[in-house]
C-alpha cells in the first residue's frame, strides 16, 4: 500500500481524517476498532431473535397456547428490563455510557418485547376494545421512560414513532382510519403539530441542557415529517400557493438552524423539500398555460436547468459550511 499517497492526500483535504487513521493503522499493522461493526451485528442479532420469535410462536400458535406465549413474552420481557436496571449507570442529565456491551441490547430486546406483549393482548383478547388510542398510548409511556431512564437513543426513535401513531389515531376519527382516507385534512394538521411538537422538544433537549444528545433525534423526526404534511397539504387541500408558502417558511426556519449547528444533513433535507415543492408549484403552472408540446420541452428544460442549479447550490453551500468550520 502507497502510504505516501493516502498521506498527501489527507494534506489536500481529500481524505478525511478518520479514514487516514484507519490506513495508518492498517500499515502499521496495528489493531484497529472493529467497535461499530459488532455493535451493528448485535444490533441485527437482536432484531432477528425478535423476529424469529414471533415467527416461531406464529406457526405453532396451536400447540403452544396463548396464554403460554404470553407468559413467555411477559417473563422475557421482564427478565430483560430486570439486567438492564442491575447493570445501568447512574441517571444523569447528560449522556450516559452503556455500564456493559450488552445492557443496550436487553433494553431494545425488552422495549419490542412489551409492544410484542400489547400487540398480542389486543389482537387476541381485544383487551382495549375499538379505544386504539390506549393501545398505543401506554407503550409510548414506557418506551419514552425506557429511552431517558437507560439513555437509549435507540428506544427513544422507537417513542416518537409511537406518539406519532398515537397522535394520528387520537385526533384523527375512526370514519376517517377505516376508511383509509389518507388525504384527510385531519391528519394533514396532525403531522404539521406532531412536526412543530418534535422541532421544540429537540430545541429544548438543547436549552435546557437535559439530554442534548437526543435533539438530533427530534429534529430530524420532526423535520421529515412537518415538511412531508407542508407537501401533502400542497397536493391535497385547495389554494396550494397558501401552503407553498407555508412550506417556504417552514424551510427558511430549519435552514437557518442548521447554518447555526453547521449541519449539511439539515441544509440537504431542506433544499430537496424546497425543489420538490417549487417544481410542483412550475408543473402546475406549465400545465396551466401551455397544452401542447410546448409545455412538455419547457418541462424538460425546467428539470435538467434546476437539476444542475440545486447540485452547484448544494456544493456551495457545503464549502460555506467548511469555510465556517476552518475559522
Amino acid at each position: 500500500m502507497n502510504r505516501q499517497l493516502f498521506e498527501k492526500l489527507a494534506e489536500e483535504d481529500r481524505l478525511s481524517p478518520s479514514s487516514m487513521e484507519k490506513i495508518r493503522a492498517v500499515t502499521a499493522s496495528t489493531l484497529f476498532s472493529v467497535h461499530w461493526e459488532l455493535k451493528t451485528i448485535l444490533y441485527l442479532g437482536v432484531l432477528l431473535l425478535s423476529g424469529g420469535l414471533g415467527i416461531l410462536i406464529y406457526k405453532n400458535i396451536d400447540t403452544i397456547g396463548h396464554q403460554a406465549i404470553l407468559a413467555l413474552i411477559a417473563v422475557l420481557c421482564a427478565g430483560c428490563f430486570y439486567y438492564s436496571n442491575r447493570h445501568k449507570l447512574p441517571f444523569s442529565r447528560q449522556k450516559v455510557p452503556a455500564a456493559n456491551a450488552f445492557a443496550d441490547y436487553t433494553v431494545l430486546l425488552g422495549c419490542l418485547l412489551f409492544i410484542t406483549f400489547i400487540t398480542y393482548l389486543q389482537a387476541q383478547y381485544n383487551v382495549f376494545g375499538t379505544r386504539y388510542g390506549s393501545a398505543t398510548f401506554i407503550p409510548m409511556l414506557v418506551l419514552f421512560f425506557s429511552a431517558y431512564y437507560f439513555d437509549h437513543l435507540g428506544v427513544l426513535s422507537m417513542a416518537i414513532t409511537n406518539f406519532a401513531a398515537w397522535a394520528g389515531i387520537a385526533i384523527t376519527p375512526f370514519e376517517i382510519l377505516s376508511r383509509n382516507d389518507f388525504s384527510s385534512d385531519r391528519i394533514i394538521y396532525t403531522g404539521l403539530a406532531i412536526g412543530v411538537v418534535l422541532i421544540v422538544a429537540g430545541i429544548l433537549s438543547t436549552a435546557k441542557d437535559f439530554k442534548q444528545h437526543f435533539s438530533f433525534a427530534y429534529h430530524n423526526f420532526g423535520t421529515h415529517i412537518l415538511l412531508i404534511a407542508c407537501l401533502s397539504a400542497m397536493f391535497v387541500l385547495p389554494d396550494f400557493m397558501l401552503w407553498f408558502i407555508v412550506l417556504g417558511a417552514c424551510c427558511a426556519g430549519i435552514y437557518y438552524t442548521a447554518m447555526q449547528a453547521r449541519s449539511f444533513y439539515f441544509v440537504v433535507i431542506v433544499v430537496l423539500y424546497a425543489y420538490t415543492g417549487l417544481s410542483y408549484v412550475v408543473i402546475r403552472g406549465i400545465d396551466a398555460s401551455f397544452r401542447d408540446l410546448g409545455g412538455f420541452y419547457m418541462l424538460l428544460f425546467y428539470f435538467i436547468g434546476s437539476g444542475i442549479a440545486m447540485a452547484r447550490l448544494l456544493i456551495v453551500l457545503n464549502k460555506k459550511l467548511k469555510k465556517h468550520d476552518s475559522i
